[in-house]
């Protein structure tokens, strides 16, 4: 059977996401096709050798529209005959193309490909593919889900209040987030991975505490829903949740004979895969079957893995996730996560596993595994191998 191996992954730096963040003056497509030259340009390949380029974006309007890795691959100078595609599958839309990647290099598909993701929210706001007037949803889903669907935010209250997380807990966790982050970038952690020399992720804050984080306000309170809720107290902030951020991240996988064949050296392969989807109203907390599923498909137990990165989209997801699996937190997000480093959207799975793995390899770890909620009520998740 044919492997995927990973022998390059690179990110940008982590930009807020508003008019004023470092990466609000590039447009999205550019910021993408840099991120692609500087991944082929570290791994010395010829990009003629690229089968196909994948990559996710969540809200594909505006400048992120009209297959906007496409555009990026032709941007960055590849050859004309390089395709991509663009996929979305919402918060995890780059896991996802790191999924379809290695899995068409398994299949035979393809020798060499590039798995990557894009998101500017500065210039592409988060919901701005819906148009004005118009109805994602149609007549038939609510007639299954009565009252609707929810948002995120109304999520991560709703696993609060189940796994009976308090305030303290979720700003403990996102202090320490922040705190993680702070110290592998003091320690040159974050050095190898990130392609833009000098520039810093914009949205860590090292001065931040517990106490202050105490201070802020719930962020998604809603009368409507605290009447269709009533177990929920709000203790969702804009501290325990994911900032709005800009930024871009890829991978070059490849077979392991066409590593050989160009000289490269695999630095992980693709262990196992798996995707899976939950209670929509619910929503975030996929990553607990999903991990169970790629658990058991990889023969694997949690005390197997070394490594684990779960997406920081909210605390209470992240914990939720530990309780069910019981992961201690020394094995989880260990250079922090995107409550502090961000969550661009459709770069955040190949930014992740780019962090992860960088992390096995500098701390010698075989075996990593990645999980990311998604909206809808998904969830992707990967097991990685050092080689």
């Amino acid at each position: 059977m044919r492997d995927a191996v990973i022998v390059e992954a690179v990110r940008t730096p982590v930009a807020k996401g508003k008019p004023g963040g470092r990466l609000h003056g590039e447009y999205p497509v550019d910021l993408l096709a840099r991120t692609l030259k500087t991944l082929v340009e570290r791994a010395g390949i010829d990009p003629a050798e690229i089968d196909d380029v994948v990559g996710g974006v969540v809200t594909q309007v505006g400048d992120q529209a009209v297959n906007v890795t496409r555009s990026a691959v032709l941007a960055a100078g590849f050859p004309e005959s390089v395709p991509a595609t663009t996929v979305d599958r919402q918060c995890g839309s780059s896991q996802q193309a790191a999924h379809f990647a290695a899995q068409g290099v398994i299949s035979g598909a393809y020798d060499v490909a590039i798995a990557c993701g894009l998101e500017s929210m500065s210039r592409v706001p988060m919901g701005s593919n819906v148009l004005p007037g118009s109805d994602p949803f149609g007549a038939l889903l609510p007639e299954r889900y009565p009252g609707g669907l929810i948002g995120q935010g109304i999520a991560a209250e709703r696993i609060a209040a189940r796994w009976r997380l308090s305030r303290e807990e979720l700003d403990a966790f996102a202090c320490e987030s922040h705190m993680r982050a702070h110290a592998a970038w003091e320690n040159g952690e974050f050095d190898r991975e990130v392609a833009w020399t000098g520039q810093r992720d914009e949205t860590i804050r090292p001065t931040t505490s517990p106490d202050v984080l105490a201070g802020l306000k719930p962020a998604y309170y809603d009368p409507v829903y605290e009447e269709r809720f009533p177990e929920i107290d709000w203790r969702v902030t804009a501290g325990n949740a994911s900032p709005l951020n800009d930024g871009a991240a890829a991978l070059l996988i490849m077979s392991g004979d066409a590593a050989r064949r160009l000289g490269l050296r695999p630095r992980a392969r693709f262990h196992s895969f798996a995707v899976t989807g939950d209670d929509p109203l619910m929503m975030l907390t996929a990553i607990i079957p999903a991990t169970e599923k790629v658990l058991r498909r990889s023969g694997l137990a949690p005390d197997d893995i070394d490594l684990f990165e779960v997406n920081e989209a909210f605390a209470s997801v992240v914990l939720a996730w530990r309780h069910e699996l019981g992961v201690p937190a020394d094995r989880v997000n260990v250079r922090g996560g995107a409550i502090a480093i961000g969550h661009p959207l459709g770069a955040s799975g190949a930014r992740i596993m780019t962090t992860l793995l960088h992390a096995m390899e500098d701390r010698g770890a075989r075996f990593g595994l990645q999980t990311m909620c998604e909206a809808g009520g998904m969830a992707n998740a990967t097991v990685l191998e050092r080689l």
